[in-house]
């Protein structure tokens, strides 16, 4: 059988180390693989995955193309349909107003929110594999669009809409790709500092770019914050300066009431369940008092939403294809933040409601509703991280709440847009507002600080970066220093000294364990990581260090043994090995022979122990000299040490072999004197 196996008893006799020792040291034997090549990796893969095609069932093949069938097979109807109801309900209420209130940070009209909210939904609840999720219009992804497509046409031209409704389509595209190609795993690469910096200056630049439907007058449309500070304060110098005053405080006070409402209303749904609802009402609100208002008072300052189209969207094409290549570095930072916030919001939600979800199969989903969204005029929908969570907290069960949701919009389409004509801006850009305010995670970025300095630094450079140089920008960096650590780390592993425990087989870091001990003339270190071009170098000046101050650890065995005569590595927490690393592990013994040090290797992996031996290091160090456990290494290397160290007591020196001989011809009375110089000259 191929294959490391470990051997019960204890068996192996080295006799050649146990001369000087009266009790034989028993081993584990380690099984040494054969080196019959192995099926290449992408064999094995698709292997492995024509045996799981064979494997699968008509009900899995279902499950797998249409995952609300997993839901609906098993619905139960009494106990479901109302938290259902209630659920898709709240959320729906929620996401009308929320909808266009992101449709005009996008820089679109709030038509194509509310379009976005539509279409998106129905498609996610049939393909998604969330039960919960809550899909739509974002602000992140508004800002990016808007971010984008205001460098390249006005967002008064059509053209604007059309590269919207393109930008839907490249990401539902581009998701799909990714879900079929299962490398979803890619943006593990970004930190959760990352994130969270990034989004804390997003929400600080969102909330600052809604400033202009409080205070009246046009700022600068920007990502960054100093060109949005400096039109907001060159804004107002020429109020000030000017005999006409621009600045509308009917406006300012209104939009702040509302805001302050929906805040307070947030707040305590948060803080207590029998007023939750209130949470998913705040928006609502604000839309039916900014409206009413209006409607009552008609103040001339205050401009509202418009004319808003009625009636469900129409099937059209995706146009302007010619601006794909523009479009693909925010078609993947898009794509990026719906894995990480729709993914992640999913996998947490499904672990509350116990049942498993495809990361792959998630994304698949949220890539159709955008492609097939795009040809009903729909921009780029995400899950949304607020309404989620209201639709959890309802108690939505299955993805019959979406379908509520999706109803609900389809209703206000078909009904209600005359309604909306009247909302004041400011209501609009004060649910932004309170939408965004909670992305500011400062607790994310205290938390840091006390756990780990490096991720706070992170966070605050991710965080400024996109502040002063632009969401695209901000990302890359912060994504760049999130790599740079990872690879500061994986060049520079963590290797310990082992000691052993007392009264324990066990060995542990010297360091960690102070009360561990050592053997003289033995070192025996771990390695905890991958070992390969990278941090080889690295390792092997380690190694080197040890050796060198091998007298500072102290130590049990043979007093007189000053110098290191086995250097035993830990290959327990070793995954993986590569062609450099062997090299430089040849070129190790090499110079540990010429200094009579001997390496013992402990415990490797079957794939690692495979390298090895294909390498020629096995035969090269000797089958001996691996083991299956540490202990097993340093008996071995005890009794090596010991031999050693008598032979060298037993071994006279030269200036002891050279007065033995004199004193031996002397004795017999052939003693050459020839070579001496004589007393006396001769005459």
């Amino acid at each position: 059988m191929d294959g490391i196996r470990y051997s019960s008893p204890s068996v192996g006799d080295l006799s050649s180390f146990s001369a000087a020792s009266s009790r034989p040291v028993k081993v584990i034997q380690l099984q040494h693989p054969d080196t019959t090549p192995a099926p290449s990796s992408s064999f094995s893969f698709f292997e492995e995955w024509k045996a799981k095609t064979v494997r699968m069932s008509r009900k899995d093949w279902i499950y797998l193309f249409l995952p609300c069938y997993r839901w609906m097979s098993t619905y139960d109807w009494r106990e479901n349909l109302q938290p259902d109801l209630m659920a898709g309900i709240t959320v729906g209420v929620m996401l009308v107003p929320q909808s266009m209130s992101y449709a005009k940070l996008a820089g679109l009209r709030p038509i194509y929110g509310l379009y976005s909210g539509f279409i998106p939904v129905f498609v996610y609840a049939i393909f998604g594999s969330s039960r919960q999720l809550a899909i739509g219009p974002v602000a992140l992804t508004s800002l990016l669009v808007s971010n984008v497509l205001g460098n390249i046409v006005d967002s008064s031209e059509q053209l604007y809409t059309d590269l919207a409704v393109l930008l839907a389509f490249m990401v539902g595209i581009f998701e799909c790709i990714m879900a079929l190609l299962r490398l979803g795993w890619l943006i593990r690469f970004i930190s959760r500092s990352v994130i969270s910096g990034f989004t804390t200056a997003s929400a600080i630049v969102i909330s600052l770019s809604q400033a202009k439907y409080f205070i009246g007058y046009e700022i600068e449309r920007s990502s960054k914050i100093i060109p949005l500070i400096q039109s907001i304060v060159s804004g107002a110098d020429k109020v000030s300066g000017s005999d006409v005053l621009q600045f509308e405080w009917r406006t300012f006070v209104m939009g702040s009431t509302i805001l302050a409402i929906i805040l307070v209303m947030k707040h305590l749904g948060k803080s207590y369940k029998s007023l939750r609802f209130l949470r998913a009402a705040g928006p609502l609100t604000a839309v039916v008092l900014g409206t009413a208002f209006v409607k009552l008072f008609h103040p001339p300052s205050i401009t509202v939403v418009g004319e808003i189209p009625q009636g469900l969207p129409r099937f059209s094409i995706p146009k302007e294809f010619g601006h794909v290549q523009s479009l693909i570095p925010t078609t993947i930072l898009i794509t990026g933040v719906a894995i990480l916030e729709s993914v992640g919001i999913a996998k947490a939600l499904a672990a509350k409601n116990g049942y498993e979800l495809d990361s792959n199969q998630e994304l698949f989903g949220l890539g159709l509703a955008n492609i097939v969204g795009s040809f009903f005029s729909v921009y780029p929908t995400t899950g949304s991280f607020s309404r989620s969570a209201v639709n959890h907290e309802s108690g939505a069960k299955t993805g019959v709440s979406g379908l509520i949701m999706g109803f609900i919009m389809g209703c206000a389409l078909q009904f209600l847009t005359p309604l909306f004509e009247e909302i004041p801006q400011c209501a609009l850009a004060a649910i932004v507002i309170s939408a965004v305010v909670g992305l500011v995670d400062y607790e994310e970025a205290m938390f840091l600080w006390h756990v780990d300095k490096k991720d706070f630094l992170l966070w605050i450079i991710t965080c400024i970066v996109t502040l002063f140089f632009g969401i695209e920008i901000g990302v890359l960096v912060g994504v760049g220093v999130s790599l740079a650590f990872v690879i500061h780390e994986s060049a520079n592993p963590h290797i310990a000294v082992l000691g052993r425990l007392p009264g324990t087989t066990l060995y542990r870091n010297i360091q960690q364990y102070p009360e561990s001990y050592t053997y003289n003339g033995i070192v025996v270190v771990q390695i905890d990581a991958p070992i390969y071009f990278a941090n080889i170098s690295y390792i092997t000046d380690r190694l080197r260090e040890y050796e060198l101050c091998a007298d500072g650890f102290g130590g049990r065995g043979p007093t007189d043994v000053k110098q290191v005569h086995c250097v035993i590595i830990e290959m327990a927490p070793v995954t993986y090995i590569d062609s450099s690393a062997v090299e430089a592990l040849k070129d190790l013994y090499q110079e540990y022979k010429l200094r009579n040090i001997q390496i013992a290797i402990s415990n490797p992996n079957q794939g690692i122990l495979l390298t090895l031996k294909r390498a020629g290091v096995v035969d090269l160090i000797g089958k001996e000299w691996f083991f299956v456990r540490v202990h097993d290494a340093v008996q071995v290397c005890l009794q090596h040490v010991q031999n050693l160290s008598e032979k060298a007591q037993r071994k006279p020196t030269p200036s002891q072999k050279q007065d033995e001989s004199l004193l031996s011809n002397l004795e017999s009375g052939r003693f050459d004197q020839s070579h001496l110089e004589p007393l006396l000259k001769r005459t």
